[in-house]
């Protein structure tokens, strides 16, 4: 039921079947079909939904899982919360007395695989349980396994409010959807962070959870934390309390990132600046930086003092500098050449301002690069994400080179040249 970022995860340890049923008639009614099917009857246990949901957050899912929702004020709210604690694979059946096709087709697409009105007669349960049976035997048609590059992209704004959240879920947005790559995204911003809002999701306690216990985290913490925005992008962000200090030393952080790279082709970390000072072992790993920057004199000086830090702090991290919200009409603080020369190297991307599109994205819930698919804005994310993407290819295919001795010092400098971006002529 839940989203199958570990595919290769055995069944083995999990039990054939288990169902949670709210009266002694459906339990009367389940027993005997389970038996007849070859499963143990005392799996059949008494509590709903609510027992189902407090019994599997401690203890493995199994192969398919009957849970009885009459006793639900809110059903498809409900069933949410029971994908939190289920593990990949599982075969969910749900069994109700609200006959409503709609609620039937919101359940069916939040990921069960039927939904059964009582009351109900053994052929109906006969058949349920055979066909769910069937679907978790049947062979997993997993797309042919492309061994590609992990790219972890760190997202820095520069300045306050310079847009770095708004690249961030574009970004993410289009490595899974133009990509086709899994995606992680994780939002750092503890407190006021964005990106789970940015995306109409609710953002869990999977974050804060993290920073409170690091020795939790690792691949199932992983599954059951992150919140999955679609079938190629996951989020785990946070909105902490305003008057709770979260203290961590940043292992946590440096744990989760590990995590994502086993479960995960992307991950997409959008990095408070004030991170990079308290946590600068956070960056070690970062193949690409993206400087998120408005035209201004603030903003200029504090891409000179990140761009010296990062090549002193992560040197092998390619960087790259976006200045957003760059307005179409009118004349920024400071002109893009005026602004380069501050700088000392070229902009490498600009993202033109649409407020119009802004606002809309924010209604809708959806990134930038969704809302507004064709427009200007979205081209320039759609060309950054890209360039990302070919520069770990790259990298990756020159590393691979060097290592089997088939490529000269001249084509392995070329390639990481071609890597990174290209500098202002002086």
């Amino acid at each position: 039921m839940n989203a199958p970022w570990t595919p290769g995860r055995g069944s083995s340890t999990r039990e054939p079947f288990v169902a949670f049923v709210c009266d002694d008639a459906t339990a009367d009614q389940v027993r005997p079909i389970v038996v007849e099917l070859g499963w143990a009857a005392d799996k059949v246990n008494k509590g709903g939904l609510r027992n189902a949901v407090q019994t599997l957050s401690v203890s493995a899912s199994p192969n398919v899982l009957f849970v009885d929702l009459s006793e639900s004020g809110d059903p498809l709210n409900d069933i949410n919360s029971l994908a939190e604690v289920c593990e990949p694979g599982t075969v969910v059946i749900a069994a109700g007395q609200v006959n409503d096709v709609r609620l039937y087709r919101d359940l069916v697409a939040s990921g069960i695989q039927d939904y059964l009105l009582k009351p109900f007669n053994p052929d109906q349960l006969r058949e349920a349980f055979s066909q769910a049976q069937a679907v978790f035997n049947a062979p997993k048609h997993s797309e042919a396994a492309v061994e590609r590059p992990h790219l972890t992209t760190a997202i820095v704004g520069v300045r306050g409010g310079a847009g770095a959240s708004t690249v961030a879920t574009s970004l993410a947005w289009l490595f899974g959807e133009k990509h086709g790559r899994s995606t992680a995204m994780l939002d750092l911003d503890i407190h006021f962070g964005t990106g789970a809002l940015a995306l109409d999701l609710e953002p869990g306690r999977g974050l804060t959870d993290a920073i409170e216990n690091p020795s939790r985290i690792d691949g199932l913490f992983i599954e059951r934390a992150m919140v999955r925005a679609n079938d190629k992008l996951a989020v785990l962000s946070a909105e902490a309390p305003i008057h709770q200090a979260m203290l961590s030393d940043g292992s946590a952080f440096f744990q989760l990132q590990e995590e994502m790279k086993s479960a995960f082709e992307c991950t997409v970390v959008d990095l408070p600046r004030n991170m990079l000072v308290q946590h600068p072992h956070l960056m070690s790993d970062v193949q690409a930086t993206v400087l998120v920057t408005e035209m201004t004199l603030a903003a200029a000086r504090d891409v000179i003092r990140l761009l010296a830090w990062l090549k002193s702090n992560a040197p092998q991290s390619a960087v790259f500098v976006v200045a957003n919200r760059v307005p179409t009409a009118g004349i920024p603080e400071i002109s893009r050449k005026d602004f380069e020369a501050s700088i000392e190297r070229k902009v490498d991307f600009v993202i033109p301002l649409d407020q119009k599109l802004a606002a809309q994205a924010a209604k809708l819930g959806k990134p930038l690069a969704e809302a507004g698919k064709g427009a200007k804005t979205s081209q320039a994310f759609l060309a950054l994400a890209s360039r990302l993407v070919s520069a770990a290819e790259e990298s990756a295919d020159d590393t691979a080179a060097a290592a089997s001795g088939n490529k000269s010092l001249l084509g392995r400098l070329g390639g990481l040249k071609a890597m990174m971006p290209s500098k202002a002529k002086k």
